[in-house]
């Protein structure tokens, strides 16, 4: 046993190291970039200076009380929320691919997001054209997780659940669940439609403020600290079923385990953002290349991977152009193509 994972580890553990260390620094500079950036412009040494004011350093100089206002009140905690969003995608796609031992695997494929979205499709069409934010978010998490639940319990069969059920019946169920949004589009307004189509296209834009950040970062954080827990487990998994079975391991515990926190690093992920694709996909694979398929270092990687990508994907979602695009329709333009030279490779070499 121990000589078989030793083979799938990294070969090199200090490249893992540094590519973590590297995606953080540029992880930093981007968040400082995108901080200073907008119709207030804020020089870096700046943006640095009043991170360390608020950390009470005073070292660097400080921006102006608009500066101040423009980062602290809006584009903070914006980034910080993006970075959640990333950080809970990764893990959620990591997880998700262990357990099923599947590569091309993500977190939709659990129904999570489809319920999300049947879930705020619906407050948009009860709350009519200017819905409660926060009760779309409600709704989205709580019919993500009902999804997630539906979802698995369907699967069972014997008292059992196997991974080719999860995934057939999860795509029966995100058919369902496009249906109901198809009905529910279609009896809404022009306006209440915009706002369909613009949610599940995924975006920061709107009134973010630290009162999102502080529901959504305890759901992400003890989420992606549980996760944790499981990255052994999921190393054995990848032997094989029945060779972790007979290691001592409880093959449908860890399942159910990790589905749990899949749907809760998800449905906190697509609350207030809409639902972002491909990320929980494409970030978990590209790092497992980086890095190794060991989970001990694959799940810290692709956490700090999903910062980063929503991060820049967000910066560019609003410099872009002089309006506003979509996050969802960036990750999606990129990660279409990533994934079908993930699935060429995949058909190619295998897991």
């Amino acid at each position: 046993m121990n000589e078989t994972l030793r083979r799938r580890a990294p070969a090199n553990w200090s490249r893992a190291i540094w590519v973590m260390v590297a995606s953080l620094l540029l992880l930093g500079a981007v968040i400082v970039f995108s901080a200073g950036t907008g119709q207030v412009s804020i020089p870096p040494s700046q943006v640095l200076g009043s991170i360390a004011h608020h950390w009470h350093l005073n070292i660097g100089p400080l921006p102006d009380q608009a500066g101040e206002n423009a980062m602290w009140v809006s584009r903070f905690p914006r980034i910080v929320l993006g970075v959640l969003v990333g950080a809970a995608l990764g893990a959620a796609g990591c997880l998700l691919q262990g357990v099923l031992a599947n590569p091309l695997a993500e977190p939709g494929i659990i129904g999570v997001s489809s319920g999300a979205a049947v879930g705020a499709c619906l407050m948009f069409v009860v709350g009519g054209p200017a819905p409660n934010g926060w009760a779309v978010a409600g709704a989205a998490a709580v019919f993500g997780l009902f999804t997630t639940f539906a979802v698995y319990t369907l699967s069972m069969r014997d008292g059992g659940t196997s991974v080719v059920m999860i995934v057939l019946t999860g795509i029966a169920v995100n058919a369902f669940a496009l249906g109901i949004i198809a009905y529910l589009t279609t009896i809404a307004s022009t306006a209440t439609r915009e706002q369909i189509v613009f949610w599940q296209l995924g975006s920061l834009a709107g009134s973010v403020s630290w009162g999102h950040v502080q529901v959504v970062a305890p759901l992400v954080i003890s989420a992606i600290a549980a996760s944790l827990v499981l990255v052994n487990k999921l190393d054995l998994l990848a032997l094989g079923e029945i060779q972790a079975a007979s290691l001592g391991i409880n093959v449908e515990l860890v399942r159910r385990q990790a589905i749990v926190l899949v749907a809760i690093l998800t449905a906190g992920a697509v609350a207030f953002t809409g639902i972002v694709m491909f990320v929980g996909l494409i970030v978990p694979h590209v790092m497992r290349l980086l890095v190794g398929p060991r989970h001990r270092v694959l799940l810290p990687a692709s956490v700090i991977g999903g910062a980063l990508t929503i991060a820049a994907a967000d910066l560019a979602a609003r410099t872009l152009t002089n309006g506003e695009l979509p996050l969802g329709m960036l990750t999606s333009l990129i990660g279409g193509p990533a994934f079908f030279i993930l699935l060429r490779r995949t058909a190619k070499t295998g897991w």
